[in-house]
């Protein structure tokens, strides 16, 4: 079993609009509306992939309620969201048809208790005992301590379970400390983390900060992976014109997938390359289009440099 860990969960609100202008009204063409925040996101593709995924976190209000009624219809997806009183927040996406551009808005999440920070770091460690891979995804909600995700990763390794971590600002630099077996940060994440705008440098400098292996986003130009075992550059087939939205985290579902399948890391690479392609090009914000997905498996360049890194 996989298991995704989103403590700041939403719910995914998209409006298309013919072209958004400031201080203007505006008719919405479309309104989409799905479970959201990193970790679920990362779950659903892995179900489209085939693989059972349990996804854990927090859930309130009744924003909650709709997640997660929107979850069981998911196949693949096991819900085990814990409730907490406040409620579940929303992210908002406005999509301009004319120039294809997305203006996001993102609420905060709700107020953690300590008592419901402590009810979930016991349900986390009881999950862990049947999960052959973790991912720990997205922001931490107010309440949750910045240095959660360092204690969430300690408690992987004790159990023996590969541990991914997703995140940004410093909550990343605390994570890394804690030595996951894998970060994917984008370019600006991994910036802020070390200071280096070099995307070789900063990646190496990563790994010396606690970091096993790391796996950056950098947009156009693909994934860059230095591992233990080497160094690689995968490249998309060619330059993708669409909506950016959750390409990351099908990246992640990637790496994901290819872990438990243990696939060579070229593999691993490959296909989560291609399904981030697949998802910029989607004409849903945020799932991936497989039919691209299936052509991109076959045009995307691994480039490697196998040594240790």
């Amino acid at each position: 079993m996989i298991l995704t860990v989103t403590l700041n969960t939403a719910l995914d609100i998209t409006y298309r609009v013919r072209a958004l202008r400031p201080h203007a009204s505006h008719r919405v063409s479309e309104v989409i509306e799905r479970p959201g925040g990193k970790g679920l996101n990362v779950a659903r593709v892995l179900a489209a992939l085939g693989h059972e995924v349990t996804v854990t976190g927090f859930t309130g209000g009744a924003t909650g309620r709709v997640v997660q009624d929107q979850l069981t219809g998911v196949p693949g997806v096991v819900d085990a969201l814990l409730p907490v009183s406040g409620p579940t927040r929303r992210t908002i996406a406005v999509v301009d048809e004319r120039t294809g551009d997305t203006t996001q808005l993102n609420e905060p999440g709700p107020t953690v208790t300590p008592a419901e920070w402590s009810a979930f770091q016991e349900a986390y460690d009881d999950l862990l005992a049947s999960a052959s891979v973790v991912a720990l995804c997205g922001s931490l909600p107010p309440g949750v301590p910045v240095g959660a995700y360092a204690g969430l990763v300690r408690s992987a390794k004790a159990a023996e379970v590969p541990v991914l971590l997703d995140t940004s600002g410093e909550a990343l630099r605390r994570g890394v400390a804690a030595r996951p077996d894998i970060i994917k940060p984008n370019a600006d994440e991994l910036a802020e983390l070390t200071g280096s705008h070099d995307p070789l440098r900063a990646t190496q400098d990563a790994r010396r900060r606690g970091a096993r292996t790391v796996v950056a986003s950098l947009g156009e130009s693909g994934l860059l992976a230095v591992t233990p075992e080497g160094r690689w550059q995968a490249t998309p087939p060619t330059r993708l014109h669409g909506n950016p939205t959750g390409a990351g985290d099908a990246a992640v579902a990637g790496l994901l997938s290819g872990l438990v399948e243990k696939l060579p890391w070229p593999d691993r690479l490959t296909r989560a390359t291609a399904l981030s392609a697949a998802t910029v090009v989607s004409p849903t914000a945020g799932e991936f289009d497989r039919a691209a997905y299936e052509e991109f498996l076959h045009r995307v360049a691994v480039t490697a440099e196998v040594t240790a890194a």
